[in-house]
């Protein structure tokens, strides 16, 4: 009893360490993320894979920012449910325009007027860069869709882009325009790499790297495959030129961009170094690092605003709370006067004629 009371330990201590972050089914805990990729970690998530990588790279993986730490705390108690309601799966169209109506449960989406921030869906056509969706009351439409098949897909994510981990936080669906085509057409029995970030323009480090993955088989089971029918899988990062593994689906981030352009391809590959083939699970996009301005991310990310003022981007409808002055009125006094001291008099002068003059009326009164 006592055996298998030790092999049953072993075998969970081997999925919590080796089998979380693969699956695809809410097994990974999205709200305290940075615990598992900080530099503290004794395993880092980085591996070199070609000569360019080494330790003295540009690249290095940093901690997620203090603020943004602070600020994840607010989404634990969030597993965003997600529904392509339209277009359904294989429907076809007969013009180049349609409307994509989206359905959202267990997750607030809202947009910050002041900060420009919010949880928000990030809904994907084909493999384009992401269009963030804060508002499901406004019109989503898509226009100029070439003839045949498209792919949308959707996943929800944290106001500075991080996607939520569970199983139903994602939803994809195929619709045709005309007519079906082969192309943007992934398999849903195969792997999937979904690019998230980064991408667009950026003028703060670290910067995110995130990516979510569907039907990408456990760690566990493809290493304890005999018959070597199911590979494993990991994420190669390549930066500028400059490569690395990941194992694990966490989000990850990276410093030592470089000012101006940069490239960002994420490719899904097997363990022995194989690309898992797949629509979109091979995708590159440009990104621009501009430190001269600072937007609300960069503040974030610099600690230039605190999490309570910030909170706005967390909260729907919250309003910082000022330290309001109370109002003290006094008498006015000659705007001319200038030195203190006849401002001083000056303010003696006239309470002591306001008190003659209360004073005279009174006797008046009295005499009367």
């Amino acid at each position: 009893m006592k055996t298998i009371f030790v092999y049953l330990l072993l075998i969970s201590l081997t999925w919590n360490l080796f089998g979380c972050g693969a699956d695809n089914s809410g097994e990974v805990a999205s709200g305290n993320s940075w615990q598992l990729n900080s530099p503290s970690s004794p395993v880092g998530l980085l591996e070199k894979t070609t000569s360019k990588f080494t330790s003295g790279g540009k690249l290095s993986e940093s901690a997620p920012p203090q603020t943004i730490q602070e600020l994840n705390q607010n989404f634990e108690k969030f597993y965003p449910q997600v529904a392509i309601l339209s277009p359904t799966s294989e429907e076809i169209f007969d013009e180049a325009t349609i409307e994509v109506k989206l359905q959202v449960k267990n997750f607030p989406i809202f947009k910050d007027e002041q900060l420009a921030m919010g949880p928000h869906l990030n809904l994907i056509v084909d493999n384009e860069p992401s269009r963030l969706i804060y508002d499901l009351n406004e019109a989503i439409v898509l226009e100029n869709l070439a003839p045949g098949t498209h792919t949308i897909r959707i996943f929800a994510a944290r106001p500075w882009g991080e996607s939520f981990k569970n199983q139903e936080a994602y939803a994809q669906t195929s619709f045709h325009v005309l007519t079906k085509t082969n192309n943007n057409r992934p398999d849903p029995t195969l792997p999937l790499l979904t690019y998230s970030l980064p991408t667009g323009k950026y003028s703060a480090e670290p910067i995110l790297l995130d990516f979510y993955l569907t039907n990408a088989p456990l760690h566990l089971v493809a290493q304890e495959n005999l018959n070597d029918d199911i590979k494993d899988w990991q994420i190669r990062v390549t930066v500028n030129g400059e490569s690395f593994l990941l194992d694990q689906w966490q989000p990850i981030y990276l410093q030592g961009f470089k000012r101006g352009s940069n490239w960002v391809q994420l490719e899904l590959i097997d363990e022995d170094g194989k690309n898992i083939e797949n629509a979109f699970n091979n995708t590159v996009r440009l990104v621009t690092y501009d430190p001269s301005e600072l937007d609300t991310l960069a503040k974030l990310i610099k600690g230039k605003i605190s999490a309570t003022e910030a909170r706005g981007i967390v909260e729907p409808g919250y309003q910082a709370k000022s330290n309001q002055i109370p109002e003290v009125k006094d008498t006015i006094v000659p705007s001319n006067t200038e030195n203190p001291q006849e401002q001083l008099e000056a303010k003696t002068e006239s309470k002591t004629v306001e008190s003659l003059e209360e004073t005279e009326s009174t006797s008046a009164l009295e005499v009367n």
